[in-house]
């Protein structure tokens, strides 16, 4: 039989596995922001230093207008872009995290009952009552954070729809909008 100090131990080390599990979590999402900021940073240099080079060969008024308009509807299309890749490394990084904390509670929740059956063991006679009423707590309790975790899922899953939907129709009118000037 495990001694409370042998239980205490693995305790800690399941909880020193899981804050190590969100660190790295924590630090892959910061290096995947760090070296996708980089890329835009690099390439919009790249960029700008092209359209200064088109725009100082142009004497043009007209010819300048319309490479400031190109320049403007090709910055608001990479602003989407860039906001969507974003958001994309933001909600691979909450749901590492969501599914962190679910296995976890997962976990946490047959210890207890483990824990509590074995007390229940080794408790005095008519104490039976007592824990199956905190045995019964605890799943209910679980039943509830299960259900809430179900609802908040739900509400992320509409709103990374939404979030979606809303960045495909920017790009859209902003395409539109391009083509329209680019036109006229």
């Amino acid at each position: 039989m495990n001694t409370a100090k042998e239980q205490l131990n693995t305790f800690s080390l399941n909880h020193y596995e899981i804050t190590l599990r969100a660190a790295q979590i924590a630090l892959d999402s910061t290096e995947r922001l760090v070296r996708f900021n980089l890329d835009i940073s690099k390439q919009t240099l790249q960029e700008n230093s092209e359209f200064a080079r088109e725009l100082s060969g142009t004497s043009d008024p007209q010819s300048i207008a319309a490479n400031l308009n190109k320049m403007a509807g090709l910055a608001a299309e990479k602003a989407v872009e860039n906001a969507r890749g974003f958001y994309e490394i933001i909600s691979q990084t909450q749901s590492a995290m969501t599914k962190l904390v679910e296995d976890n509670i997962g976990n946490f929740n047959k210890g207890l009952i483990s824990s509590i059956e074995t007390l229940a063991k080794n408790a005095p006679a008519g104490s039976d009552a007592a824990v199956s009423a905190v045995k019964t707590s605890i799943a209910a309790t679980a039943a509830a954070v299960n259900s809430v975790t179900q609802s908040a899922q739900q509400v992320v899953h509409l709103a990374d729809s939404n979030i979606k939907t809303a960045g495909s129709a920017t790009a859209d009118a902003v395409k539109n909008a391009n083509a329209k000037r680019n036109n006229a």
